[in-house]
């Protein structure tokens, strides 16, 4: 008998005053497949296809700075060209908050979707 395991992240579930705007902004600034729960979105799409690669699940302290005291969750999210992406965004009126590098790891900047909700791009390097 196979041994149970844990393969992958299968959903993120964001609460929010408006389900339908929410899932447009993620879909319109970071062409993620978002939906608002129980419907697919205008193309018919229920699922977001992501490429495979790394993800970290880590637990901050309760007093971590890294982001916004009164969120419990920050979302990171792999992508290629930041820099191009950050100037969709900027012209779309949505702006970084935070840039950082670190060696072996990567450049990150940090936005905020239409909820205020913390949300962190990473581009390995």
């Amino acid at each position: 008998m196979a041994e149970g395991k844990v393969v992958g992240i299968g959903g993120l579930f964001i609460r929010s005053a408006d389900p339908q705007r929410l899932a447009a902004w993620y879909r319109d600034h970071l062409g993620i497949a978002a939906t608002a729960s129980g419907e697919p979105t205008p193309e018919g799409e229920w699922v977001w296809m992501q490429e495979a690669g790394p993800t970290v699940f880590a637990g901050f302290k309760a007093d971590s700075d890294y982001f916004a005291a009164d969120r419990q969750v920050m979302l990171n999210l792999r992508v290629e060209g930041l820099e191009a992406l950050l100037e969709k965004l900027a012209e779309a009126g949505v702006e970084h908050t935070h840039r950082e590098g670190m060696d072996g790891v990567g450049e990150f900047a940090r936005i905020e979707d239409c909820d205020g909700n913390p949300v962190e791009l990473w581009e390995a390097g």
